[in-house]
């Protein structure tokens, strides 16, 4: 990792050093801030993981996704050309570095995906509104941007059309989302993230009050039915009718805790943060969930590698493996979290520890300079045909995968945030 990442954690450790000098615990954050420090120097001069603050990683990566895939409706290789989700997670982490780079590229590159699926009449290629599938609503999120910088109508069009399916779509008993027409009464932690940072900025562009009041329910619901009190980790799914194989009979959820799960559902807190009215009457709720889970997943980040295991709470047993894209969900919410003031700044600590282990691990360069991120899940769900049981051995004999979609989004969003920090400290320092 490049010496400009340890410019934030220093000013977070000397900030606090005088609140902690009473602290017995100090002994131990003295170790962790050298831990920290030496494996910076260590990787600063490495040609394969350091960088500039001109050419940062999360610039690096879209451009090796803009070069491994000239089409972007072929980058999720392996899939016929499609209207998914994986495809709007890398579009809109490749159109939030745009924000901040200004390259015409960038953008270009993600509109020509919708130009591609959406046209006049607003058809959108591969997608029906009545299989009521959430993950669906994803590639959306990038419309609201590519309709504000350009003005071309089939871009609203095809917001409202994907408002309409979520006004339609079927719920729980407590008005709970299910995840899949084909899954009748499931919620899972991958769904939160899917839609409701799409309503959420949908209520806030078109004034849609209500609809604030039902995107913080899902997340509560979420929430309320999957979390393990002893744990405070969140199982993948729920299944309110308890008909399953997979649902525990008593509680309904799924047995294991999968690490990009619950990354999907940590960076859907910290997104629908963005637009959630700040006198919202269930704010101060979304935040306290944000706390509870972030609490639960540092307390299982590899202390050697400052990674997340596949199963998050089992790292020690045969076969299970350093996840990349759930590590990076995980430090994208953890360093957005601190940045936004949604968590406390002893988290920053673990967002760099995982970001160092990110880049040690999982970051490969090539020789003509395209970055490749390994040991990603290629996917992962429950139900099903051949069914899917949700059982340990099912997540841990998922196929790996390098340059996975899901990995390469996360991978650049969490560099966009740690990059932001980085910034952020400098700006103070000088």
């Amino acid at each position: 990792m490049g010496g400009q990442y340890a410019l934030p954690f220093l000013s977070y450790f000397i900030e606090n050093y005088c609140r902690m000098k009473q602290n017995v615990l100090l002994r131990s954050w003295i170790f962790c801030a050298i831990c920290i420090i030496v494996l910076i120097c260590t990787h600063a001069n490495s040609e394969t993981k350091s960088t500039l603050v001109s050419n940062p990683w999360s610039l690096q990566m879209a451009e090796s996704v803009m070069k491994r895939s000239p089409e972007p409706w072929n980058l999720d290789e392996g899939h016929e050309p499609r209207w998914e989700y994986t495809y709007g997670l890398v579009l809109m982490a490749i159109l939030d570095v745009w924000k901040v780079n200004s390259d015409s590229l960038l953008f270009q590159y993600a509109q020509s995906y919708y130009d591609h699926f959406i046209d006049d009449s607003v058809e959108i290629k591969t997608y029906r509104m009545d299989e009521f599938n959430i993950d669906r609503i994803n590639s959306g999120k990038a419309l609201f941007l590519l309709f504000q910088q350009t003005g071309i109508e089939k871009y609203e069009k095809a917001i409202h059309r994907l408002r309409n399916q979520m006004k339609l779509h079927p719920r729980t008993i407590e008005g709970g989302f299910w995840h899949k027409k084909i899954y009748p009464h499931q919620m899972w932690l991958d769904g939160i993230y899917m839609a409701s940072p799409f309503l959420a900025q949908y209520a806030k562009t078109y004034c849609e009050k209500e609809l604030f009041d039902d995107v913080a329910n899902q997340i509560i619901l979420m929430e309320k039915h999957s979390r393990d009190t002893k744990t405070g980790l969140l199982y993948h799914g729920w299944d309110e009718s308890r008909t399953q194989r997979w649902s525990d009979p008593t509680t309904g959820c799924s047995p294991n805790f999968w690490g990009r799960s619950m990354g999907w559902y940590a960076m859907a807190l910290v997104d629908v943060l963005d637009y959630l009215p700040s006198d919202h009457p269930k704010r101060p709720e979304i935040v306290a969930i944000l706390n509870r889970l972030c609490q639960a997943i540092t307390n299982f980040q590899d202390k050697k590698t400052g990674l997340w295991y596949q199963i998050v709470d089992q790292p020690e047993r045969e076969e299970n493996y350093p996840e990349s894209s759930a590590s990076c969900m995980f430090v994208y919410a953890l360093a957005k979290g601190v940045r936004l003031g949604y968590l406390d700044r002893y988290y920053l600590k673990n967002a760099l520890k995982g970001y160092e282990g990110i880049l040690k691990y999982f970051i490969i360069s090539d020789s003509t300079g395209n970055i490749t991120i390994q040991s990603g899940c290629a996917v992962a769900g429950l139900g099903g045909e051949p069914y899917r049981d949700g059982s340990y051995a099912y997540y841990v004999h998922e196929k790996v995968r390098d340059n996975d979609p899901k990995s390469v989004g996360a991978f650049i969003l969490a560099s966009l945030e740690i990059e932001r920090i980085t910034f952020d400290a400098k700006q103070k320092s000088e």
